[in-house]
C-alpha cells in the first residue's frame, strides 16, 4: 500500500510514520506535503497513492480547498486537532476521521476499514468527492467606514441592510444608520442565511429584528422590524412561503 501524508507539523508527521511502521512496515510512504499548494503540485506530478492521510488545517488554509482545484480519486483518512470539521468530512463518506494525537489502535482500525472496502464502495466514495467543500464561515462583525474612522459593528446589532439608487445603508437596532459601499448581494454572501434573508430587491433583514408580519390583500407579506425603515418592507407572494419557512426554522 502506498500512502501520501499531508501534514504541516513535523512532530505530527514523524508520529504518523512511526505508527504506520508499527502497524505494517510494508506500507510505503511516498511523500509528505505541508500545504494546499504543495499537495496540489505533488498530486499533479506523481502517480496517485492508494490512500491519503490528510490533516485538515494546513499552513496555507483549509485542506478542503484542494478538492475545489483538482480531482482526487484517492480515499482519504482525515486527521485534525479540531473536531469542528467532522460533519463536513463525513459528507463524502471518508474512510475515517481521526483526532490528534493519533493513537496506534485508532489508525490501525482505520487502515483495516480501508482494506475491507470493496471496489463498489471505493467507486461510491470517489463519486461523492465533488460534494466536499470548505465549511462556510460567516462574519460576526463589520468594519463600517464613517468619515475618518472605521466603526466596528456586531452583526447581532444590525436590523437590516437597505439599498436605493445604488446606495446601501446599514440600519442598526439603536436607530443609527451608516452608508456602506457593498451591494446587498455582496453583503448576503458573508452572512449566515439562518440569520439574514433577502426580503426583496431593497432589503436584507435580520430574523431577530422582525417584530410583526401582516398578510397583505394580494397575499404579499408586510414586515415590521424593530426600527423604522425608509420604506415599507413587502415580501412577494411568490417568496412568502419561503420566508415563512425561514422564520420558523432556525
Amino acid at each position: 500500500m502506498k500512502v501520501l501524508i499531508v501534514e504541516d507539523e513535523t512532530v505530527a508527521f514523524e508520529n504518523l510514520v512511526q505508527i504506520i511502521n508499527e502497524i505494517d512496515d510494508s506500507i510505503e510512504i511516498v511523500g509528505n506535503t505541508e500545504s494546499i499548494r504543495q499537495t496540489i503540485s505533488w498530486l499533479n506530478k506523481n502517480i496517485h497513492p492508494d490512500l491519503i492521510l490528510m490533516d485538515i488545517h494546513l499552513s496555507d488554509g483549509n485542506a478542503f480547498e484542494i478538492f475545489q482545484q483538482i480531482t482526487i480519486e484517492v480515499p482519504i483518512i482525515f486527521t485534525t486537532a479540531y473536531d469542528e470539521y467532522a460533519i463536513e468530512a463525513f459528507k463524502v463518506n471518508s474512510v475515517d476521521y481521526l483526532l490528534k494525537p493519533i493513537k496506534v489502535h485508532e489508525l490501525e482500525k482505520s487502515l483495516l476499514k480501508f482494506k475491507k472496502w470493496t471496489r463498489t464502495e471505493v467507486v461510491q466514495y470517489l463519486s461523492n468527492m465533488s460534494e466536499l467543500h470548505p465549511p462556510q464561515k460567516y462574519i460576526g462583525k463589520m468594519l463600517i467606514p464613517f468619515k475618518d474612522q472605521l466603526i466596528p459593528v456586531s452583526i447581532n446589532d444590525i436590523s437590516c441592510f437597505y439599498t436605493s439608487d445604488k446606495n446601501t445603508l446599514v440600519l442598526l437596532k439603536n436607530g443609527q444608520q451608516y452608508s456602506y459601499t457593498k451591494t446587498l448581494e455582496q453583503i448576503a454572501s458573508t452572512l449566515n442565511p439562518n440569520q439574514f434573508i433577502r426580503a426583496n430587491k431593497q432589503y436584507l433583514i435580520a430574523r431577530n429584528s422582525v417584530s410583526n408580519i401582516t398578510i397583505w390583500f394580494d397575499n404579499r407579506l408586510l414586515l415590521q422590524l424593530d426600527i423604522d425603515t425608509p420604506e415599507k418592507i413587502f415580501v412577494s407572494k411568490n417568496k412568502a412561503a419561503e420566508f415563512k419557512n425561514w422564520m420558523m426554522n432556525e
